[in-house]
Parts: C-alpha cells; sequence; structure tokens
C-alpha cells in the first residue's frame, strides 16, 4: 500500500525506482500484490460483517458472515491477479502493434503497480454509506493519472507512439475492473443468485 501511495505522492522518482528495480513477476506478487490483496480485502470484509451491504434496490442491508467473506475476498483476489495477467499480456500486444518490443516483466510491472490505486481504494468498500462505484470511479481516474509517467518510464515507447500507448492502456484495465467491478456489486446486492448460491455453497463447506 506504501508504493501506491507514493505513486500518487512522487509518481516520477517511484516509477523511476520500479524501472529501475529487478523485480520479476514472482517478486511482485509476493511482495507487493499478495500483501495490499491481502490487506484491502481484510478491511473490506470487515465492512461487510460489521457494516453489511444494501440489498437490491436499497430495501434492507445484509450483513455477511465471515465463511462467505472469506469465500468472495479469495475469489475477487483471484479474479484481480487474473486481471493482472491478462491485462499485463494484452498491453504487450497493444506495444507490439504500436512498433514496441516489450516484456510480459515490464508489462506485468505496469499493470501491478497501476493497479495499485484502484486496489488501495477498495478499503472505502467498507462503510455501507458509500456507494461502491464511487471507490473504483476515484481509482480508474487514479490509474490514469499515475499510468501516465508509469507507462513511458517502464516500457520506454518511441515518443510518437508514447500517448496513444498509455491512453490505450488505461481504457483497457478501467474497462476490464469496471467488468469485474459490476459482478461483484451485483452479487453483493443480491443481484446473482447463481454466484450467490455457489459462494454460500463454499462457504457451508470452509465452515459446515
Amino acid at each position: 500500500m506504501i508504493k501506491a501511495l507514493l505513486l500518487l505522492i512522487e509518481p516520477q522518482r517511484t516509477w523511476e525506482r520500479i524501472a529501475a528495480s529487478r523485480w520479476g513477476v514472482g517478486a511482485i506478487l509476493l511482495f507487493y500484490l499478495f500483501p495490499l490483496l491481502a490487506l484491502t480485502g481484510a478491511i473490506e470484509g470487515y465492512g461487510l460483517m460489521r457494516w453489511g451491504e444494501w440489498q437490491k434496490d436499497g430495501i434492507f442491508l445484509k450483513k455477511f458472515a465471515l465463511p462467505e467473506v472469506v469465500v468472495f475476498q479469495v475469489g475477487q483476489a483471484l479474479l484481480t491477479l487474473i486481471i493482472a495477467f491478462v491485462g499485463a499480456k494484452l498491453i504487450k500486444a497493444l506495444g507490439e502493434t504500436f512498433h514496441g518490443r516489450h516484456t510480459f516483466s515490464q508489462t506485468f510491472k505496469v499493470v501491478a503497480y497501476g493497479l495499485g490505486p484502484m486496489l488501495t481504494m477498495r478499503i472505502f468498500d467498507a462503510p455501507s454509506v458509500i456507494n461502491p462505484w464511487i471507490p473504483w470511479l476515484v481509482g480508474s481516474v487514479l490509474v490514469m493519472t499515475v499510468l501516465y509517467q508509469g507507462v513511458p518510464q517502464v516500457m520506454q515507447p518511441d515518443p510518437p507512439h508514447a500517448f496513444g500507448l498509455y491512453f490505450m492502456s488505461s481504457l483497457l484495465l478501467v474497462i476490464i475492473t469496471g467488468l469485474a467491478r459490476f459482478v461483484a456489486i451485483w452479487y453483493l446486492q443480491g443481484r446473482l443468485p447463481p454466484l450467490e448460491n455457489l459462494i454460500q455453497n463454499l462457504a457451508t463447506r470452509l465452515m459446515p
């Protein structure tokens, strides 16, 4: 989370350190993404148990049990990791259309650190009084802000193609995370009965 905050406070220096680091995919997962997902997931999960989430049209508040929260947060973390890997792969392909030759490690670094501010915003999902779309919207703006310097410093595209690659990469991540956010919100609001039943069944097996 500290690195995600530094990207907002002093983005240029932070991206310079990230670009110069020798961390590969494994190190980024172990020392950055996993701890960030665990921390934000714990805070959001506590909010779901303590304050709950408004169901459907705001008729009533549902407070979630611990097993259901654990299954949901693990699933959300896995979905975030899938987004990171798929996003990195797609941005690598985008870079090639802009005549770039980037490694998967470079694009994964851009995606993982670029998503940091959005993942940090999940802590504001804890209170039920905050519309769940607001943290995502603010996070999307922050992602586009930090990637403005991240894409050129890490991927080092040709200057004529830098803005196009940045814009397409940012747009891609916003769309993918938006779809994932839609599924998460609809589940929490009781609008996806099949997914709700699946998670409840898994939660029952976890803690019968």
